[in-house]
């Protein structure tokens, strides 16, 4: 079996639950992988009932009374996508080679430095037996993206029939891993938001995640990680089961969409700096690892090394920005994320959720506290869900009717689990801050009644764009929509097609609005600085020694993170036009870092 070499150096990864539910069907045919959330089994099915209409293909519906449901969703959906995605790919590869038009574009559209791009621009100028000669090429040498598929590790709810609960193997993220494990796909899981023990113990329950006789895997597993160590770890407690990691995907913690995970102010090009160093020695220790560990199962173990991906995703929004990624980096690929939400023929958002995103200014994103599981969640002003949400809480009804509850994961009220955006949870809340209403200043009650009401219901909101795209009926309580893009969409204003944005990320077009973007570097620099800025005022009354040595390592850490750029800038000839602009820019920071007293007040 021989794997084709990917054709793009840039991936679409998840985006909530509903934006990239279909993004294989839009553009798998392409080469253009992306990521498909399946956690939201009953979106899912409502998917496969749609799609399995308009393609004619045979539907079976999947009801809740079916013993592993959830799971048999999942199954179902990714074999329907596999079919359409191959299905389109072969109609694609016919109509380039019966269409001059069609090639150009698609050539186009393949990164400048591609050797199939100039293996096709080749046959053109050649122009003998063109048709056949294109024919063949097409055939030795594309390859659609891949169906990749992301579990969040923490929406791992237990479930229950009635009052009994059932094995942990019915649990939302184990039944959707036994989904994608008994597919007919040959494609990766992406794990994110951290470890999992017992769903990465799951895996060992599934052959196809192991290597075969000839050192191939039918199944991956992509680990989402924000630094080394964390790689390391979890890395290896999968190798001693025998599983082996085939890409750690590095996310900035800030500059990137969904929920945000900061690190202990440790950027970007510093972690990656970590990878490129070290990236033998993940190798080497994992592959040490997972061999003891299929001896001792008496399973076969590859004698070298299977391949290791680094690839990275967060803020990234020009071309030299890309090249600056893979070159200095040495990455496999770049992730572009929350920029394709304005493109329609790759992800699934509603017109008036992509008309709130075109006309959104760097003020509209921001940070939020809205996600139940207590996590900041990125956000922009003005999304239909917040409208609703606001409105219940007037009307003194604060909560989500709850119909999903993939988030019913507080413990605090029984074994069931409530989720915190839910109107049962913030009642009872409520009805505790009343009964302390006494002992508390009017500021402390407004503050804590609102960190009880903000939540909303991601759920709902998160998967109600895609419904509404395309007019799939929408039940039960009024959510609207809850978008989670990162904050680097600010700079991109319009609507643009696919072939306009590839076009972009390669450098053969822009797409910006606007010509006084910050770079990556120091657009994650900034947020970085106004995390530590509200982590000291959240403290600035009450702190403990602990706070305090946390605050100052961030401190640190951050000022070892700009001199770093700082001396990579001064050695390379990366961002020759903006150089002294970033130089100036990081000279700042280093300043305003500085200047900046962590408290010492401590409160034993």
């Amino acid at each position: 079996m021989t794997t084709k070499k990917p054709l793009h150096t840039f991936h679409i990864p998840v985006m909530g639950l509903a934006y990239t539910i279909d993004s294989p069907i839009r553009v798998a045919q392409y080469g253009i992988s992306s990521v498909v959330s399946i956690i939201d089994d009953d979106l899912i099915e409502r998917m496969n009932a749609f799609y399995s209409e308009k393609f004619k293909m045979p539907y079976q519906e999947i009801t809740q009374k079916m013993h592993d449901y959830r799971a048999e969703r999942v199954t179902s959906y990714l074999n329907l996508m596999d079919t359409i995605v191959k299905e389109k790919f072969e109609k694609f590869k016919v109509e380039l080679t019966e269409s001059k038009q069609a090639l150009e574009n698609y050539i186009a559209m393949l990164p400048n430095k591609s050797e199939i791009k100039k293996g096709l621009q080749d046959l053109i100028d050649d122009g003998i037996a063109f048709k056949e000669n294109i024919k063949n090429y097409l055939e030795n040498n594309l390859s659609p993206g891949e169906i990749d598929v992301n579990i969040m590790t923490k929406v791992d709810k237990d479930n229950f029939n009635k009052n009994e609960q059932l094995p942990v193997e019915f649990n939302d993220a184990h039944a959707s891993l036994r989904g994608f494990a008994n597919s007919n796909l040959s494609s990766s899981v992406v794990l994110s938001a951290g470890m999992n023990p017992r769903l990465y113990a799951y895996f060992e329950n599934f052959p196809v995640f192991y290597p075969d006789a000839n050192n191939q895997l039918q199944k991956k597993i992509i680990l989402k990680v924000s630094d080394f160590r964390s790689a390391m770890i979890q890395g290896n407690f999968l190798a001693k089961k025998g599983l082996w990691v085939s890409e750690y995907r590095i996310e900035s913690g800030l500059n990137c969409g969904g929920h945000a995970f900061a690190t202990d102010g440790f950027l970007l090009g510093p972690i990656l700096e970590e990878f490129k160093q070290k990236k033998e020695q993940l190798i080497q220790s994992a592959h040490e690892l997972m061999v003891k560990a299929l001896d001792l199962k008496g399973m076969h173990a590859p004698e070298n090394p299977l391949e290791l991906k680094i690839t990275v995703q967060g803020g990234v929004g020009t071309a030299e920005e890309h090249e600056f990624l893979l070159d200095q980096y040495q990455v496999d690929s770049v992730g572009w994320g929350s920029p394709f939400l304005l493109v329609p023929e790759a992800t699934s958002v509603d017109p008036a959720t992509r008309i709130l995103l075109e006309k959104a200014k760097e003020d509209d994103f921001y940070l939020s506290h809205i996600s139940p599981l207590g996590i900041p969640f990125n956000a922009v002003k003005g999304t239909t869900n917040e409208y609703f949400k606001q409105k219940r809480i007037h009307d003194e009804k604060s909560g989500s009717s709850c119909p999903k509850k993939f988030l019913a994961l507080s413990k605090e009220y029984g074994p069931k689990g409530m989720c915190p955006a839910s109107k049962k949870y913030q009642d009872l809340k409520l009805d505790e801050l009343d009964a302390a209403k006494d002992s508390l200043t009017s500021s402390e009650f407004n503050k804590k009644k609102n960190s009880i009401t903000e939540k909303s219901c991601l759920c709902v909101g998160l998967a109600n764009a895609s419904y509404l795209e395309n007019h799939i009926k929408i039940t039960g309580q009024s959510q609207g929509v809850v978008i989670c893009p990162g904050p680097n969409l600010a700079y991109f204003d319009k609507e643009v097609s696919l072939l306009d944005m590839v076009k972009h990320i390669y450098g053969n077009a822009s797409v910006l609005g606007t010509t006084d973007r910050p770079n990556v570097i120091i657009n994650e620099l900034k947020m970085y600085m106004d995390y530590l800025k509200n982590e000291i005022n959240e403290f600035s009354e009450q702190i403990t020694a602990p706070q305090v040595k946390k605050l100052k390592a961030f401190k640190s850490n951050l000022n070892e993170g700009i001199e770093y750029y700082q001396s990579l800038l001064a050695s390379n000839t990366w961002f020759e036009k903006s150089k002294q602009t970033i130089e100036n820019q990081l000279q700042q920071y280093k300043k305003e870092l500085f200047d900046l007293c962590i408290p010492e007040l401590i409160i034993v």
